[in-house]
């Protein structure tokens, strides 16, 4: 396994044990909001599960469809954004919907309207955002003392003429954010708290490393004092 790899196991692991006992008892329909290229929703469709991805990209979804070729599955993926969703899925239609990585980019109200009206009645979101307070540590650990400075009380700073800026979120903001769009929080997790830290070459010459930087991220996952350190924040709600 190559460090990029090695390093990708031990940010997701965290976010797959959740969805783990929410997958589990049978087939369910599951709608994954940008899945980019199809690295939740093959896995999941290897479980035996319904998977549609709404995707912006024909890349992507063009990328989405050979990786679902060559593990044997089938995952169904239309081109549009979160708010094509009812349109493109149906209301009541998702008993699962994975949002990972969308709601630093889109307006969050409108996007959780959207969700709430393809998730089914007991049905369960599952968001990952960008956590603010984590950037604001990681810019200035890198120098941009100015782009922490902005960071600290600003969910989107400007970009400075780059394209839209994304959002980013604290804990109490996503919580407020899911309790207006009438979600009730389940749980709430941290996310690569320490696997955007650890130097690629403790990976490649440390034996056991990987594994035990997996085992230490799950040991702080629901720890509330680590959710201000973790690169991104996980939300079960329904």
């Amino acid at each position: 396994m190559v460090t990029g790899e090695r390093r990708g196991s031990a940010r997701t692991a965290v976010v797959w044990d959740a969805l783990g006992p929410i997958l589990e008892g049978g087939a369910r329909h599951v709608v994954d909001i940008g899945g980019g290229t199809g690295g939740f929703a093959v896995r999941i469709a290897e479980g035996g599960h319904r998977v549609t991805v709404v995707e912006p990209s024909p890349d992507a979804l063009a990328a989405l469809g050979r990786r679902a070729r060559e593990a044997g599955v089938d995952v169904v993926g239309h081109q549009g954004d979160v708010s094509d969703l009812p349109a493109l899925v149906g209301a009541d239609s998702a008993d699962v919907v994975l949002c990972h990585g969308v709601l630093e980019v889109v307006e969050p109200a409108d996007a959780l309207a959207r969700i709430r009206e393809v998730l089914r009645p007991g049905g369960t979101l599952s968001l990952l955002v960008a956590n603010r307070h984590a950037a604001v540590v990681a810019r200035a650990m890198a120098g941009h003392f100015h782009q922490a400075h902005e960071l600290i009380d600003d969910a989107a700073p400007a970009a400075r003429g780059r394209g839209p800026a994304a959002r980013r979120y604290t804990a109490d903001e996503l919580r407020d954010l899911l309790a207006t769009a009438g979600f009730d929080v389940r749980a709430t997790h941290a996310v690569r708290v320490f696997a955007d830290l650890v130097p690629g070459s403790v990976l490649d010459l440390e034996p056991g490393s990987t594994a035990a930087l997996t085992d230490l991220e799950r040991a702080v996952a629901e720890r509330p004092e680590f959710l201000p350190l973790a690169t991104q924040l996980h939300v079960l709600a329904g």
